[in-house]
């Protein structure tokens, strides 16, 4: 398996120059543009369109936290997410329960200042958990990230359903 950090020339850490990866990235899918390979041989074409997808796959895979976090602890031999594991945080699955019931309950009211406030809590505890996966990572403590990484998982997807929501007030 091709190591992303290495594709970009990057350490391997869950903090990352965001603006390196830009940099390298654009570097790396200026080598295989289309127009590089116009006269080239189908083989060389399909090559450069796997590579494409490659770096692609990595660059998305390191943008963002929840799948670089995810990669990091596939790196360890770690699946966050394998449905085995079952074993979450009460209090977490407790909190996920009003959070859901509360964005019921303002998309039943259609309440645009309560959806901004409750969006804003949501990219705090986004922010948070961003922050303790980082430390946790410093700390080589790969169980306390594997359930973060669920929650960030949570938090996500829940931020994205109270944006669609404000889109379709709009």
């Amino acid at each position: 398996m091709q190591n992303y950090f290495a594709l970009f020339s990057l350490e391997i850490d869950f903090s990352i120059n965001l603006n390196a990866l830009e940099s390298s990235y654009q570097t790396q899918i200026s080598l295989f543009h289309p127009d590089n390979f116009v006269t080239k041989s189908d083989k060389e074409k399909f090559i450069a369109l796997q590579n494409t997808s490659l770096i692609n796959t990595a660059y998305d895979t390191l943008k963002y936290p929840l799948l670089r976090a995810t990669y990091l602890l596939e790196l360890q031999g770690i699946n966050a997410f394998d449905e085995k594991d079952t074993q979450m945080d009460i209090d977490f699955l407790m909190n996920q329960i009003a959070l859901r019931e509360q964005l019921e309950s303002i998309e039943l009211s259609k309440n645009e200042l309560d959806l901004d406030d409750f969006t804003d809590n949501i990219k705090q505890k986004i922010k948070q958990n961003i922050e303790q996966i980082s430390h946790f990572f410093k700390a080589e403590e790969f169980n306390k990230i594997k359930n973060l990484v669920r929650e960030l998982k949570f938090y996500t997807q829940l931020n994205t359903q109270a944006n669609q929501l404000m889109d379709e007030w709009l």
